[in-house]
């Protein structure tokens, strides 16, 4: 499996973020070809400063992955992603292997 995570960093405006985010950009993500699983945490930092919300999605394989990222619907969520009023956003990717199960 391969995963891009998106990881949002403190919103200017949280309720504003969260709303806009579950009704415009979580639609425009379901749609990307081959994606097979998307996932949102809210994670707590266990030292310093953590992301707001972090965003996983899910490709069968690189070329899954590579399919998404150059398609009309990930631009259409890129473009989504760049109006947001956050301090940061950072983005990657990367082949998952599970070690314990």
């Amino acid at each position: 499996m391969h995963r891009l995570t998106v990881q949002y960093f403190s919103p200017a405006d949280p309720a504003a973020f969260d709303e806009r985010y579950e009704s415009v950009h979580v639609p425009l993500v379901r749609a990307l070809p081959g994606i097979r699983s998307f996932t949102l945490s809210r994670p707590r930092a266990l030292g310093g400063d953590g992301p707001y919300l972090v965003a996983e999605l899910w490709f069968e394989d690189a070329g899954a992955l590579k399919t998404a990222l150059g398609s009309p619907e990930m631009k259409a969520a890129a473009e989504d992603a760049a109006t947001y009023d956050v301090a940061s956003t950072v983005m990657f990717s990367g082949e998952v292997r599970e070690v314990l199960r």
